[in-house]
């Protein structure tokens, strides 16, 4: 059981705890959006409204200008972008990179992304950077520090940040807190929002043998502002058992699917982006995974409020 939480963060004040109501004029009202690639620009261009909007990740638009930054802007210029950081180490022993830092807020002034998010995870430690999002305990003093950098970073890009919940492949003995105990007083210290990725979710789940539905009923939801979907590689591990791996390779999976459809079914339309970063497929098939999420938010969009809210709880 978690002890006693430490005092709130001064910065809260800032940054009251994120509610999907207060997401910003102009941005897309739970609508289906889709990673953007260089080679789908063209598609993407002749038919920007085949998609609700676009996520980039910061950390490929880290140089000053070039090809990408005037892709980019093309881009924006047509959809909303949402931002994505996968190299903040917002779990990690270290400080906060600040040139990192410094260059990820110039990216967000320099595009104005509607959503702004990063990882419950760690990459880097004494100067070595790792190319993976890897997990942390959750003990009082991981929080102390997770919700230290989360202030820096909100700090910094003037806004609420979005924490995405991560896959993971061991568990730690020394934790003291839930998963979503964990991230229920993150947002409490720090106003910041969640970013729900349920393949996360499932591939968690399957991987340590918990219910991802009893997960989800439990998760606080209602400071959730994005949804990542995404497709996973089933694999076994030396004594047979699954072993899923959160590859972003290939389609959705139908219990991902399904269990994205009782959120969704539970609260109503959440923005949701569909991720594919690897053996990446011509735009047809990327934005078909888009659509079947868009089918799924139209199905729900006019279920009252307290409908929604008592689906995933019965």
């Amino acid at each position: 059981m978690a002890r006693e939480a430490k005092p709130l963060s001064a910065i809260q004040s800032r940054f009251p705890a994120f509610h999907p109501a207060d997401a910003p004029t102009g941005a897309p009202a739970g609508r289906a959006g889709a990673s953007f690639k260089p080679q789908h620009f063209d598609a993407i261009a002749e038919n920007p409204a085949s998609v609700g909007f676009v996520e980039v990740h910061a950390e490929n638009y880290m140089g000053a200008g070039g090809p990408p930054h005037a892709a980019l802007t093309a881009i924006r210029n047509m959809l909303p972008v949402s931002l994505h950081g996968v190299c903040m180490s917002i779990g990690g022993l270290d400080p906060l990179d600040p040139e990192h830092l410094q260059r990820f807020a110039g990216l967000v002034e320099r595009y104005e992304p509607f959503k702004v998010s990063e990882h419950l995870a760690w990459s880097t430690h004494d100067d070595v950077f790792f190319n993976d999002l890897l997990p942390l305990p959750y003990t009082d003093e991981t929080l102390a520090r997770v919700c230290e950098h989360i202030d820096q970073v909100q700090e910094a890009i003037g806004r609420p940040m979005f924490l995405e919940n991560p896959s993971t492949y061991v568990l730690f003995s020394e934790s003291e807190w839930r998963e979503t105990d964990f991230l229920r007083e993150i947002v409490k210290r720090t106003g910041c929002g969640l970013l729900l990725d349920i393949n996360n979710v499932f591939v968690s789940a399957t991987n340590h043998g918990f219910s991802a539905t009893e997960y989800l009923a439990d998760f606080p939801l209602a400071h959730v502002g994005e949804i990542h979907l995404a497709g996973h590689d089933e694999q076994e591990d030396d004594e047979g058992a699954p072993l899923l791996i959160d590859s972003h390779d290939r389609p959705v999976a139908d219990p991902v699917w399904s269990l994205y459809e009782t959120v969704i079914a539970a609260c109503g339309p959440i923005d949701t982006l569909i991720e594919w970063d690897a053996d990446i497929p011509d735009w047809p098939i990327l934005q078909s995974e888009a659509a079947a999420a868009e089918r799924i938010l139209d199905r729900h969009r006019t279920l009252k409020p307290e409908v929604k809210r008592h689906a995933l709880h019965s």
